[in-house]
């Protein structure tokens, strides 16, 4: 620990530390409880660099912050400094002839999408709009959107990076393309991506469906939801989660986009989905995508005041016999909340080795929450044999062990080896820490 005083600060740079004004508002995040000892929020690229000089010298854990959203990521910490890039949240296009748009980490998804809606744009950005753009950038990016225009490092021309030793670099397929690899898939570990170029796609307004379904046969809505999905053209990508109801039932909710203007259309691609379990309730709208994005409501974010608990896993099929483990895992009480997400389509279009996400063949991502690690832990295990891989985003489990499970070998192995040339001092690693434990 250290005094969170002002000497040797920057002239410019807004620092909050314990006893300021707003500190409780920013030393945790929407999903994690923090007491850091700094939060620097910087305004450009210079102060980014100052921030980061900050930290190195004190020497303690650094925090890497845009949305504050990140389960895996830890956006705060106890004693060290968090890098709050929320005050870089600019959006502006670059060029309409190519759909160009540059991108500040610190944006919010929902303002993404409504800055790009008056050009009929959309770019595919997970489900909630109040994510930041950085953390979901680097990632991978698994959107309603996704099974027709991939995910959204997909989308990634280029990228402004603060490194490790302070330097500014910019990385695209011209420019340092080892460094635009390694930030698309595992950017936490490499630097403090401050801008992103994306190429953006057209897209008016879409289908947006939300049905409700009895789940009392959790395995067959499963299995069905799933190879309806397979089935689906790529226009469609929906959710499926899984929940407790007031009742102790369980129930099924499908949530997503078919990305089309057209009712008749919508109501098509919506209706083999529908199959998998007794409809109880149903909600269709037609609306731009940038209204779909809008979906944080009035109400500031709320702030953690514990961690979460949360599992990962990558998968090609929802086959039977996985649908039945995971029916036990849903039934098992040690978990709250319980999600399958759609991939596939154009997710796997993309060479498995062109970026640093590499798990292009999965289907589906399965997620879940719990109260206990111990507990979600136990009743995750059965499950994992299906699995082939995880994504980053959604794990908050980090053992080192964990790694090969995140990559696989080859993929790895180049991380490791650009580990060392862009950070030899591992000051990024707080998110999946790709250099192993001595």
């Amino acid at each position: 620990m250290f005094r969170s005083d002002r000497m040797g600060m920057p002239d410019g740079l807004a620092v909050i530390g314990p006893g300021d004004a707003g500190y409780e508002r920013v030393r945790s995040t929407a999903m994690r409880a923090g007491s850091p000892a700094l939060v620097l929020q910087p305004v450009d690229v210079a102060q980014v660099r100052a921030a980061l000089a900050v930290a190195r010298r004190r020497g303690v854990a650094v925090g890497l912050r845009s949305g504050g959203h990140g389960i895996s990521g830890r956006s705060t910490n106890d004693g060290g400094v968090v890098i709050d890039l929320s005050r870089m949240n600019r959006i502006e296009v670059l060029s309409e002839r190519d759909r160009l748009v540059r991108v500040q980490a610190g944006a919010r998804w929902k303002d993404v999408a409504a800055a790009l809606a008056p050009y009929g744009w959309a770019l595919s950005s997970g489900d909630y709009g109040g994510v930041g753009v950085g953390g979901l950038a680097t990632a991978g990016g698994l959107g309603y959107l996704a099974r027709e225009h991939g995910l959204t490092i997909d989308h990634v021309r280029g990228a402004s990076v603060v490194l490790a030793d302070g330097s500014v670099v910019r990385a695209g397929a011209d420019a340092d393309p080892d460094l635009w690899w390694a930030i698309r898939g595992a950017g936490a570990n490499f630097g403090i991506v401050t801008s992103f170029d994306f190429e953006v796609d057209d897209v008016g307004d879409v289908g947006f469906g939300r049905f409700v379904l009895d789940a009392t046969d959790t395995a067959g809505v499963i299995a069905r939801w799933g190879a309806a999905m397979e089935a689906a053209p790529r226009d469609v990508t929906t959710n499926l989660i899984i929940v407790p109801g007031p009742d102790g039932r369980l129930a099924a909710t499908i949530m997503g986009v078919v990305n089309s203007a057209e009712p008749d259309v919508v109501a098509e691609r919506f209706a083999p989905l529908l199959r998998a379990g007794p409809l109880l309730q149903q909600t269709v709208r037609h609306l731009p995508y940038a209204q779909v994005m809008d979906n944080t409501g009035d109400r500031p974010e709320k702030v953690a005041t514990g961690e979460p608990i949360s599992r990962s896993g990558l998968i090609e099929h929802l086959t039977p016999e996985f649908s039945t483990v995971a029916h036990q895992f849903a039934r098992s009480g040690a978990t709250y909340f319980f999600q399958f997400r759609a991939a596939g389509g154009a997710v796997a279009d993309v060479d498995p080795g062109a970026t640093a996400y590499p798990h292009r063949s999965a289907n589906f991502q399965v997620g879940a929450f719990g109260n206990s690690h111990r507990e979600l832990g136990a009743a995750w295990e059965p499950m994992e044999a299906h699995f082939r891989g995880l994504y980053l985003s959604f794990d908050s489990d980090l053992r080192p062990e964990r790694i090969a499970q995140a990559w696989p070998p080859k993929t790895l192995a180049r991380l490791r080896e650009l580990k060392l040339r862009y950070d030899p001092g591992n000051v990024f690693r707080d998110n999946f820490d790709l250099i192993p434990p001595a």
